[in-house]
């Protein structure tokens, strides 16, 4: 499986929160080949299962998410676009390219004022939301005719290689994870397992986290792990908030991680020679996890995470290698769980 290749069908689909039908389109014929079965349901996340074969096996849910943040039209103003933004942080946003998700995908870019007008006060304050227009190159009634209030956006695709082992690309959040979850299937292609293994790619973790919770409730998992991203070591970064990219995934530790699980992905890492890193989450994880845990009577829960830099902005960076290890770590985890003697 060519990681880089799959990854960049993935990222370079437009998917924000609620409209993930492009990377779900990916996510499932990716997917099929590796599973017994494959499905959209209800909410438009994408479900995989591969079937032990066992009586009154148990259940393994992977968990990654696909949507992205991004923006939605609200309305017009003589010929830009006005907007409001899911997850985008607005200090990225003047001057930048985007695509709006109309059929066919147009390019857009958020105006901006030259640095010359500005006064030096406007100059060092991030700009507000509302003072931001998306300059589509169309007169008034174009621009309204073709680009309706409530059409998504996202920022414009790129997948560029950084450095020899490191990727840059919009969506890495969470489509990185879900490359490794794809992985860990083919990885998992010629081993018995004990268990129905389920492969979930959400919809909606930026907005509420509500497709991994229906997915959950539905599938009703014995154990689930939630795969995301978490915050890549920069210069400017504390070492005990970041973590580095090729040191390998991160483990979860905290309430919002089952206890057992977290000590079974650390002891499956040190046996077969996976390097990983400690991540301790003393609340809620931010992750899928976090609703997935209280689903039906409650669902055994872990987080497994790839340190990813830049995070909700269009040059996310991620280590290939720390996917790929995050695969291996998956796949050794799911041999044999259903063995697994759980001691809270």
């Amino acid at each position: 499986m060519d990681i880089k290749q799959i990854l960049e069908r993935l990222c370079t689909a437009g998917a924000p929160s609620g409209f993930e039908y492009a990377a779900a389109s990916e996510a499932r014929a990716l997917l099929e080949p590796l599973m017994d079965e494959v499905w959209l349901d209800r909410l438009g996340s994408v479900v995989g299962v591969r079937r032990c074969g066992k009586p009154g096996a148990k259940k393994l849910l992977l968990d990654a998410h696909l949507d992205e943040v991004g923006l939605m039209v609200t309305g017009h103003k003589d010929g830009f676009l006005r907007f409001q933004a899911n997850g985008v942080d607005t200090r990225m946003l003047p001057d930048r390219e985007v695509t709006i998700l109309t059929e066919p995908p147009m390019l857009g870019v958020v105006a901006c004022l030259p640095p010359h007008v500005l006064s030096i006060e406007e100059r060092e304050k991030a700009p507000e939301l509302k003072d931001l227009l998306i300059d589509v190159g169309l007169s008034a009634k174009e621009a309204e005719r073709r680009i309706p209030v409530g059409t998504p956006i996202v920022y414009r695709a790129g997948f560029d290689s950084l450095g020899e082992r490191q990727v840059c690309a919009k969506a890495l959040d969470d489509r990185a994870c879900f490359m490794a979850l794809l992985r860990a299937a083919e990885l998992l292609q010629d081993k018995e397992l004990d268990v129905d293994l389920y492969i979930l790619g959400s919809v909606c973790e930026e907005f509420s986290g509500v497709g991994a919770k229906v997915g959950a409730q539905a599938i009703a998992p014995d154990f689930c792990v939630a795969v995301d991203v978490t915050f890549g070591r920069t210069p400017d970064c504390s070492k005990d908030e970041s973590f580095a990219l090729g040191g390998g995934p991160t483990v979860g530790i905290g309430p919002n991680c089952t206890r057992w699980m977290s000590r079974r992905l650390l002891d499956k890492a040190e046996q077969v020679g996976i390097a990983v890193q400690k991540e301790v989450m003393e609340r809620n994880s931010g992750t899928n996890a976090w609703p997935m845990q209280v689903v039906n009577e409650g669902i055994a829960t872990a987080v497994l995470s790839i340190p990813l830099k830049y995070m909700h902005t269009p040059v996310e960076v991620v280590e290939l290698n720390d996917i790929e290890n995050c695969a291996q770590l998956l796949a050794a985890f799911a041999v044999d769980i259903g063995k697994e003697r759980v001691i809270l």
